[in-house]
């Protein structure tokens, strides 16, 4: 029995001195340490992207919303349900715009309203060939420019939204004929 475990002891330690390296120590030091560090800053940047997710959408900004649809009246005057279709509409951002560079796109449940809203002026647009819109009125369109926290109210042909439409504007601003607000509002 002592023969065995000393040839397997001399069999031990004839296979480590063949390595240049005792068992107990890693490969190498150096390569651990940059394994680690590596490991470490990967770590660290995961932390810091938990507290601020880049964006990489790219073209598809969505516009400012300085408009809000505030409401959408189904009766008349009287109170009686006629489907009026009046849309009020609020400035809830900090900058004036010039209503005769505005003009309005109107949707239905995803399908672009037939009108015509070619300002926000409400002087020009009395005057202007209009359709599917009655009247404008509201102190944001009754003079040259929008300002924050001003309305304007259009009264759409009736039947023209029910309750339960999902209603969109979008407003441009030209020369451009760029999108400036957007809004979306279940009547």
């Amino acid at each position: 029995m002592k023969i065995i475990s000393q040839s397997f002891s001399h069999e031990n330690a004839r296979i480590y001195s063949l390595t240049s390296v005792h068992p107990d120590k890693s490969v190498s030091p150096v390569l651990a340490e940059i394994l680690m560090i590596a490991i470490i800053l990967i770590l660290a940047v995961l932390v810091l992207l938990l507290f601020h997710l880049p964006s990489f959408e790219f073209g598809t900004s969505k516009p400012p919303t300085f408009l809000q649809i505030k409401s959408v009246y189904h009766v008349n005057e009287y109170g009686y349900l006629n489907y009026d279709s009046r849309v009020i509409l609020i400035h809830n951002g900090t900058e004036s715009y010039e209503n005769n560079n505005l003009f309005a796109v109107f949707y239905r449940n995803g399908e672009e309203v037939s009108c015509n809203i070619e300002t926000m002026n409400g002087y020009d647009f009395i005057s202007s060939p209009h359709y599917g819109v009655q009247t404008m009125g509201g102190t944001g369109c009754s003079g040259s420019c929008w300002s924050p926290h001003e309305k304007i109210a259009l009264d759409f042909t009736d039947s023209t939204y029910h309750p339960g439409d999902l209603i969109k504007v979008e407003i441009f601003q030209r020369p451009l004929n760029k999108l400036i607000s957007s809004h979306s509002y279940t009547a």
